[in-house]
């Protein structure tokens, strides 16, 4: 029976691949948090042997009719941004996928009344969401597994919390897999106009867009950090004020596996709270609880594993 073993909410924006010079040039003189924050997640947490797969829920990748898991037995490449091909530009990845836990998630779709596809198509994109923090996570330890799963955009919060059902479930049924999930994505997400952000590149989160977005977003770390995941849930309708990435789905998928109100896992942060061009940025990591992850209610028994 596989499990998860631990969870975070961590920021994948551009600037943390950029060359030193330059984040310091963009930061006063300064490195970002984010950047060290990672590294010492890492050592902490990435470079330990008691997990094999890493499964990202990408806030990045957006699909329409379905979830979607990637489910090849390994993906290689250059990658370049359309988004931002100037400051990541043919970045190389190499690292083994786990096509064997893609179909056993994506066989419990039914079960939670929800849609998942596992896609093993070489050539299906990768997005920076995955990529940037698999520099710093994965890159060099050519052992550990990594696994997308996108949003879907015609889904709202319940959709998403199915999806994390059905991804814990398809964990327990694949045999002694040892799983860490990233929620890859910001809090708030709004930008600064063009003519104005190259004056709020800075990480300080003065630069925040509104300070009414600064302030629900430290509302809301400080209530990972109690392990209030129920508050966190039952106020999303309020948080959409401040167009969280995603509208927070990232989270949302990563919450229904771990047991969505239920859950008490108490956060730990990476760095500090900083801006990215107007947008709210953490690291937020949750230990797997001594007496393990609460199921949600909804979730049902494991079915038999499906094999690759």
């Amino acid at each position: 029976m596989g499990e998860i073993t631990g969870a975070g909410l961590l920021a994948h924006v551009p600037t943390i691949v950029l060359p030193r010079e330059v984040r310091l040039e963009l930061n006063e003189g300064k490195e970002i948090t984010l950047v060290t924050g990672l590294e010492q997640l890492r050592k902490d947490v990435f470079e330990r042997d008691d997990y094999d797969t890493v499964v990202v829920l990408d806030s990045h990748w957006a699909t329409t009719v379905e979830f979607v898991v990637t489910a090849q037995d390994r993906r290689a490449g250059l990658f370049t941004s359309e988004e931002l091909p100037r400051g990541m530009c043919r970045m190389p990845y190499d690292y083994p996928g786990d096509p064997e836990l893609a179909h056993n998630i994506a066989s419990f779709a039914e079960r939670h009344g929800t849609y998942i596809t596992p896609i093993d198509d070489t050539y299906l994109p990768v997005y920076y969401a995955t990529i940037n923090l698999w520099k710093f996570l994965g890159e060099g330890l050519p052992d550990k597994r990594w696994v997308t799963i996108g949003v879907c955009q015609t889904g709202d919060m319940e959709d998403h919390l199915r999806l994390g059902r059905a991804l814990a479930d398809g964990i327990a049924a694949t045999p002694g897999r040892r799983v860490l999930l990233i929620a890859s994505g910001a809090l708030s997400h709004s930008f600064w106009p063009l003519r104005e952000l190259r004056d709020h590149e800075a990480s300080d989160p003065a630069h925040i867009f509104t300070p009414e977005a600064r302030a629900a977003d430290e509302e809301r770390i400080a209530w990972f950090k109690e392990g209030r995941h129920g508050q966190v849930l039952d106020t999303m309708e309020d948080f959409m004020r401040f167009k969280p990435e995603a509208k927070f789905h990232h989270y949302t998928m990563m919450a229904g596996a771990l047991g969505e109100r239920a859950c008490t896992a108490k956060a730990r942060q990476y760095g500090a709270y900083e801006n990215s061009v107007g947008t709210g940025q953490a690291h937020l990591w949750f230990d797997r609880p001594a007496g393990g992850w609460t199921a949600p209610a909804a979730s049902a028994a494991p079915a038999p594993a499906v094999q690759s």
